[in-house]
């Protein structure tokens, strides 16, 4: 049985699943700056390749995913 080497970099669709968004979503990060990426040379579309280390230090900055305070909506007729 082959084993598969462990790269350290994740194409798009890898990242975008370990964000656990969709990879529309994560490019869209890249273009405004959000998200640490790297395109590859040489290639005719820009091909993105991402490191786990920079996907996690973008959660952990409040600009990539804003979440504001926990709240519960409660309406009139329930209380």
């Amino acid at each position: 049985m082959a084993m598969i080497a462990h790269s350290d970099w994740l194409t798009a669709e890898e990242a975008a699943q370990y964000l656990k968004v969709k990879p529309r979503t994560l490019l869209l990060w890249v273009r405004q700056a959000k998200v640490k990426a790297f395109a590859l040379s040489g290639t005719k579309r820009r091909v993105w390749r991402f490191r786990q280390q920079d996907l996690d230090a973008a959660l952990l900055e409040s600009s990539v995913l804003p979440s504001p305070s926990p709240s519960v909506l409660v309406s009139k007729g329930t209380q």
